[in-house]
Formats: structure tokens, sequence, C-alpha cells
């Protein structure tokens, strides 16, 4: 059973950081792209960034280009997403998501971690 599963999430002030894990089992993502997206309550899901399978290439949202990094370490079939200079309109549910192109993102998803920014 494949299994995506975010952690680090929590409540942090505006101005500050955190850093987003997802470990995966079940299966290895070395041959596959990995990405997060976020969703807020009664909005539309955003992507927030993705990574190509050797970490070479990263795509990020416009919203967040410039303070968050997106990172891979393919010997822990992992990823990860550094966010600096939160702001409160980062407050949202963080999914990892991974595998073969599906829909709009990856097969994969996790089950989300939420991020709350305070002002």
């Amino acid at each position: 059973q494949v299994q995506l599963v975010e952690s680090g999430g929590g409540l942090v002030q505006a101005g500050g950081s955190l850093k987003l894990s997802c470990a995966a089992s079940g299966r290895t993502f070395t041959t596959d792209a990995m990405a997060w997206f976020r969703r807020v309550p009664g909005k539309e899901r955003e992507f927030v960034a993705s990574i190509s399978r050797t970490g070479s290439s990263t795509y990020y949202g416009d919203s967040v280009k410039g303070r968050f990094t997106i990172s891979r370490d393919n010997a822990k079939n992992a990823v990860y997403l550094q966010m600096n200079s939160l702001k409160l309109e980062d407050t949202a549910i963080y999914y990892c998501n991974a595998g073969p192109p599906s829909g709009d993102g990856y097969k994969f998803w996790g089950q989300g971690t939420q991020v709350t920014v305070s002002s």
C-alpha cells in the first residue's frame, strides 16, 4: 500500500518559517516527480511547488516564489518544503503529491498537514 505521510505543519507567526516533510512508503518515487499542493476550505486546490525526479528542476506557484523551496532525498524516498517569510494567506492544508501524472497533479496523495500563520 502506497502511503505519503506529511509532517511538520503547525502554528507560526507571520514572517516565520516552517519545514514540511513527506515520507513515502510502499513504493519508491525515484523515477517520478513530486509536488506540494495546498487547499483552503471552500477554495480550489492550489499548486505550490514541484520537483523533477532527479531534483534538477523545480517549479513554484507565483504566490510562493522566492519564499518556498522544494527539495527531495531519493535515498529516503522523501520530499520537503521549506517555507520562509510566511504570510497569513499561506494558511492552508498542505498535501504531498507524487507518482505518474494524473489530472493536474500526480497519482498519489498524502492526507495533508495543517499550516496556520498568525498575525
